[in-house]
């Protein structure tokens, strides 16, 4: 027997569209552009799946599928919304859907999710409890929508993440709303950065102490693990993690069970593993800085995250979502035209989403009028530099300067962290300059060649690639 298809959209070029694929695909198929012809085909008819829009003439397609879901619970819904902020696709994962795609979506990706889900009738999910309304993420380009999907995807399970992306993009927001929305919600969201940690402390910040562990361990301590049982741990800067602290990871994530620095009992955790890095962690697995088999543990779901400038059409959002957070935190409330949303599109944002919200903050405590228009932007924030121009070159005090403020490295790293970011590249452009020959690299650098050798693995550097740079 043909399978039929209900899709329920007003929009009659897309309905042609989806229908014309659907139909060459083998499907019947019925229209409804409206709610309650939605409801009427679902009363006297039959379906193998449903396609909806969200937005419609005489109401919200997803708000109103509770009854209809009621008659139906095996029917299989498909998503479709121009609407696209996370919380539509939190609320598409809500009512159990089978998948959800933000308009415009690919044509072909969306027939094979129709054929698979007619084909998997009465296996779909059990609905979610209502989430959380605090949905951190702010955009509608379709380089976060990629984000919202794949969010979307691990609220059910307990798959480990690791959340890749520049420093300042919003990697820990996605970690806390995967926690927030998913179904470890009730347990608790415990954050731990590795890169703010004395290295010759982080095993027993993650596993905790035995008292008499060491000097200085007055008495009994609980690490992170433990603290987060039930819920999430959430590991920021995996990157920069130590070799030792490494293993003992692995070894917790392999069995599912901790021991404490000093201890001799194992204890079982129930923990989800969420992990975050700004690093490139391919060369440091070659360079043996960064273990494989810890990678792979962490990267079953990867989710990486864009930099502002490639979702510049988020900012006006974002700078909107940002003002009311700083009203909401003491700041005077303001209101961002379209001139002043306009001018900060046009600005750099090297520190991506976290320089965005400290220069919306600024532009709400120092504007002069409620209203911050273009001529504010500048007169607060001085005249935007184009990143990509030379004709105003950033000096390396200039641009170490911009680091420090937007970055913020945690009290006792700030020293390591700078001469780091001086190092890497300084390093890359001494072997790009000698074809790779780390001999000839060092002469160019007046260091030691052993030297060298222990930076460029303390930093992760390959020397191939720097060599194969442009």
């Amino acid at each position: 027997m043909t399978a039929r298809i209900l899709l329920v959209e007003d929009d009659a070029a897309i309905a042609t569209v989806i229908s014309t694929a659907l139909k060459d695909e083998g499907f019947a198929l019925d229209r409804a552009a409206s709610i309650a012809e939605r409801d009427q085909l679902l009363a006297g008819n039959t379906y193998a799946v449903m396609l909806t829009d969200v937005v419609l003439p005489d109401g919200d397609g997803i708000a109103t599928l509770a009854a209809a879901r009621a008659r139906h619970p095996d029917l299989p819904v498909i998503v479709l919304s121009a609407q696209n902020t996370l919380d539509t696709a939190v609320r598409a994962t809500e009512i159990a859907a089978f998948e959800y795609f933000p308009k415009p979506f690919d044509l072909e990706e969306l027939v094979r999710a129709v054929v698979q889900a007619a084909g998997q009738r009465g296996e779909v999910a059990q609905s979610v409890e209502d989430a959380s309304d605090a949905l951190p993420l702010v955009g509608r380009s379709q380089a976060m929508q990629g984000v919202y999907r794949m969010i979307t995807r691990v609220l059910r399970n307990d798959l480990t993440v690791l959340i890749l992306g520049e420093s300042g993009t919003g990697k820990e927001l996605v970690a806390e709303a995967i926690h927030q929305l998913g179904h470890r919600r009730t347990g608790p969201f415990v954050a731990v950065n590795a890169a703010a940690i004395p290295r010759d402390l982080l095993e027993s910040e993650l596993f905790g102490h035995e008292k008499g562990a060491f000097t200085g361990a007055t008495s009994q301590a609980i690490g992170k693990f433990e603290q987060a049982n039930g819920g999430t741990l959430f590991l920021d800067e995996i990157g920069d993690m130590p070799a030792d602290a490494q293993t003992r990871l692995l070894r917790a994530l392999q069995s599912g069970r901790i021991r404490r620095v000093g201890g001799r009992q194992e204890i079982a955790v129930n923990v989800r593993i969420l992990a975050a890095t700004n690093r490139d962690l391919g060369p440091m697995i070659a360079a043996g800085t960064f273990r494989e088999d810890l990678y792979y543990r962490l990267a079953v779901v990867p989710i990486e995250l864009p930099p502002l400038r490639e979702r510049s059409g988020d900012v006006p959002a974002l700078a909107r979502h940002f003002l009311t957070q700083a009203a909401g935190e003491g700041l005077p409330r303001r209101r961002i035209d379209a001139e002043g949303a306009a001018a900060l599109e046009r600005r750099p944002w090297r520190g991506n989403v976290r320089e965005l919200r400290n220069a919306v903050y600024r532009l709400a405590l120092l504007a002069r009028e409620d209203t911050i228009d273009g001529d504010a932007v500048e007169a607060v924030l001085g005249a935007a530099r184009d990143a990509t121009t030379a004709a105003s070159p950033v000096g390396l005090a200039e641009a170490l300067d911009l680091w420090l403020r937007e970055t913020r490295p945690p009290e006792g790293r700030l020293y390591d962290s700078a001469i780091a970011e001086l190092e890497r590249p300084l390093f890359a452009h001494a072997l790009a300059e000698t074809g790779g020959n780390q001999l000839r690299a060092a002469r160019l650098l007046g260091i030691n060649r052993n030297t060298l050798r222990k930076r460029l693995t303390d930093l992760g550097l390959d020397p191939e690639a720097c060599a194969r740079r442009d």
